[in-house]
């Protein structure tokens, strides 16, 4: 079963993690990114190898890399001036 919960706005994103219950007990953990609305709406999804032995290492796990994934998009990028070179933002 996909139980869905702890979904989080950031921006234009909505991170959702994903859990399934695995036949062992343990926990697998998947993330959805979308952005967008409509017929623009994007959802990436990605599914991760660790398997985890509570429900809430899963969630935390999936909404980490989610988080992440959104912080890498929206890092400052350095400004580049011909005479300078590279200055931080």
């Amino acid at each position: 079963m996909d139980i869905v919960q702890h979904n989080i706005a950031v921006g234009k994103y909505l991170v959702s993690p994903l859990i399934h219950s695995q036949d062992d007990g343990r926990f697998a953990a998947s993330v959805s990114i979308r952005s967008g609305r409509g017929s623009g709406m994007h959802d990436r999804v990605m599914r991760f190898t660790p398997r985890f032995t509570s429900h809430a290492a899963a969630v935390r796990y999936a909404v980490d890399e989610g988080l992440g994934w959104v912080r890498e998009r929206h890092a400052p990028r350095p400004l580049l001036q011909p005479s300078l070179g590279y200055l931080a933002s």
